[in-house]
């Protein structure tokens, strides 16, 4: 995948930047090797036989640089993001081995059906790297799932998603200014519920999305609600026509800047996504720091993201008329919709938070030091 450092703004960026921030929380210096990108997309068997060479060539490029560089200036620890397929780690295994220095793998995945797909050379060194490693850490209990048979015993660490809630819980604070501000800039009504939205508007799964949640707030027409859409993208054309029978309940923000989204948050009442293709949501884990119940599809990731009956309410995959009955019973008990709104919030700030990620990744990377057990 591309760096963390990467201007393209992803939520798979988004989550190694907070890994980032983890590692400096607790004490550990860190530094990007490398910005080598290893994903190869299109199922190109040469391509990815030429990434896989340009791989080992930057591999003993570092080798050479820290091996002649003094003990104080070599890496203590590897520690690699996202590693699957189509985008395995190339660098990592062959450094760690040859500095005799701990591997580990933060947000591994595995899947079996690539075995002999076109990234099945991909799929074999994923697998290898995922098995060579010190410390698995998992964002996932499905990821686990699927990881936990190339894991060496002892390795598989569950790492739920996490964010740092600081400005979201600043914004909830303050909820009836942002929301006031909110209504000023668009023509929103502030007595009615306002249900919101945040994602790219990119083909496929996001668009599967919009066009789901378009299908099952057509079933809402005789409840009060505005609609509040936050992205941008190049299946807007698409998104729009999918929402086209709901004018003047829908209203798109276009694409606002991370800082600027807290107090959207904080502004809206119900959080909606059916989070088709999801791996868990970084937008769920944003509403629900803002004190937003959440109804989305119970698919992947997510239900370690929205506690279902505690901080939201999950429906069955690919079902809007269930996903409109969830999201008609917090329109209808506001009681209901304040009491999940306000576990969230607590449920974010205490479970998944910057310093409980931080805490949880330093204890498993101190075992991993020389003379401490592994």
């Amino acid at each position: 995948m591309k760096p963390p450092d990467h201007p393209v703004p992803s939520g798979d960026r988004r989550v190694a930047r907070l890994l980032l921030q983890a590692l400096g929380h607790s004490g550990h210096q860190v530094q990007l090797a490398s910005g080598f990108r290893s994903y190869e997309g299109g199922g190109d068997p040469e391509r990815q036989q030429a990434i896989a060479a340009e791989g080992a060539a930057e591999a003993h490029r570092l080798i050479g640089r820290w091996s002649a560089a003094p003990a104080a200036e070599r890496p203590e620890l590897w520690f690699t993001y996202h590693v699957y397929h189509k985008a395995p780690d190339l660098l990592g295994p062959l450094v760690s081995a040859s500095l005799r220095i701990p591997y580990v793998i933060a947000e591994p995945s595995h899947a079996p059906k690539q075995a002999g797909g076109p990234w099945s050379e991909g799929y074999r060194r994923a697998a290898g790297a995922i098995a060579a490693a010190d410390a698995l850490f998992c964002l996932t209990r499905h990821d686990m799932a699927c990881v936990a048979g190339l894991a060496r015993p002892g390795r598989l660490h569950f790492l739920p998603p996490f964010l740092d809630a600081t400005p979201f819980a600043a914004a909830m604070a303050d909820r009836t200014a942002a929301r006031a501000q909110l209504a000023d800039a668009a023509p929103l009504d502030p007595a009615q519920p306002w249900l919101l939205a945040v994602a790219m508007m990119r083909r496929r799964d996001k668009l599967d999305s919009y066009r789901e949640l378009a299908v099952a707030l057509q079933g809402l027409a005789d409840l009060p609600w505005q609609l509040l859409i936050v992205g941008d993208g190049e299946a807007r054309d698409a998104v729009a026509a999918a929402f086209a029978t709901m004018a003047g309940r829908v209203f798109y923000l276009g694409t606002r800047a991370p800082a600027a989204l807290p107090a959207i948050y904080a502004a809206g009442d119900l959080y909606v996504w059916p989070a088709v293709g999801e791996a868990y949501g970084m937008a769920l884990l944003e509403a629900a720091a803002t004190g937003l119940p959440v109804v989305a599809g119970r698919l992947r990731g997510v239900p370690d993201v929205v506690e279902d009956g505690s901080t939201g309410l999950l429906c069955r995959p690919g079902d809007p008329a269930d996903f409109a009955a969830k999201v008609r019973r917090l329109l209808t008990e506001p009681g209901l919709r304040r009491q999940l709104g306000t576990t969230a919030a607590r449920f974010v700030a205490e479970q998944r938070s910057l310093a409980a990620a931080a805490g949880q990744l330093d204890q498993v990377l101190t075992r991993l030091r020389p003379g401490c057990a592994a």
